[in-house]
């Protein structure tokens, strides 16, 4: 299937899982994140590994692997899009159960993988945020996990520090729709201290990718 539409958006967004298509005509203002190490091309421009950005009624081509996400900029009322989601998607406390995201209007969709993918999206509800400096994925047991955020709706900021406290911060970077924030784990998977922070409510889609030997979690 090298087109395959995930529900976990919807009805908010379309969004799909592109493999081994040679070349791909969006209509539209779209958002694409490249997972494959293999450059897309866009006219005469590259997009990286784990990079992302927003385009519009182009054909992009060489898409080992990537997501598109489709209207993402249909909303002129976000806060009406908001209201929404938070009756739909339940808060990430009620989903994951971290004493860190006890009480903070963050909202989760459905994760799936795909595999050794993992996609979830979140909403952000308040500024600030303030949901917890954090470094550790428990359920990977095996080295080399790797995760990145894309902004989706709304502005923020990924941050990262030195230790589990906001005033070691050394490393800020500003995120707006179609932005992905650099890669923060080293080889093994190791990560900073590091947090989502709301500039706007806001929603943002996570990507996992567990390392060969891992099995997604049930």
């Amino acid at each position: 299937m090298p087109i395959e539409t995930l529900s976990i958006s919807e009805p908010f967004f379309t969004t799909r899982i592109v493999s081994d298509e040679p070349s791909l005509e969006v209509r539209g203002k779209v958002i694409v994140l490249n997972l494959s190490e293999t450059p897309i091309g866009i006219r005469d421009q590259k997009l990286a590994y784990l990079q992302s950005t927003v385009v519009r009624d182009v054909e992009l081509h060489t898409l080992d692997h990537a997501v598109i996400v489709e209207r993402f900029a249909d909303y002129p009322d976000e806060a009406a899009l908001f209201d929404e989601v938070r009756k739909i998607w339940p808060s990430a406390f009620e989903v994951r159960q971290e004493e860190r995201l006890r009480g903070v209007s963050h909202y989760m969709s459905p994760k799936v993988w795909i595999g050794q993918f993992g996609f979830t999206f979140y909403h952000s509800g308040s500024v600030p945020l303030k949901v917890g400096l954090h470094r550790d994925h428990d359920f990977c047991p095996v080295p080399g996990f790797r995760e990145v955020h894309t902004q989706i709706v709304g502005f923020g900021k990924m941050q990262q520090c030195r230790e589990k406290d906001i005033d070691t911060l050394y490393l800020e970077e500003p995120m707006a729709p179609g932005s992905t924030h650099r890669p923060m784990f080293d080889a093994e998977g190791n990560y900073p201290w590091h947090q989502f922070e709301t500039i706007t409510p806001s929603i943002f889609m996570a990507v996992e990718m567990l390392p060969e030997g891992a099995t997604p979690p049930q």
